[in-house]
């Protein structure tokens, strides 16, 4: 199982997303400045996460965020139009 999920910083108002198999090590790991790109950030909250079968699945659905722009994907989900698959 793989995990989609999207983080923002107050700090620097910018969100993130990415995959993982594990959420909670990740966000620890995003939260100890041990990621390049996420370190200017600190702290990051979990804003989603979305739950796939298979890592395919979830690059598919990290780049469908990604195109789609994170605070834009969770504002459409906010109104019901987005969906995690």
């Amino acid at each position: 199982m793989y995990k989609v999920y999207i983080l923002h910083s107050k700090k620097i108002n910018k969100y993130y997303v990415g995959s993982t198999q594990d959420l909670n090590d990740r966000l620890k790991r995003h939260n100890e400045g041990r990621s390049v790109y996420t370190k200017k950030g600190l702290p990051w909250e979990l804003m989603q996460h979305f739950d796939c079968m298979t890592k395919s699945e979830a690059v598919q659905l990290e780049n469908k965020i990604k195109k789609r722009g994170m605070k834009r994907y969770l504002e459409d989900i906010n109104r019901g139009v987005a969906q995690s698959g």
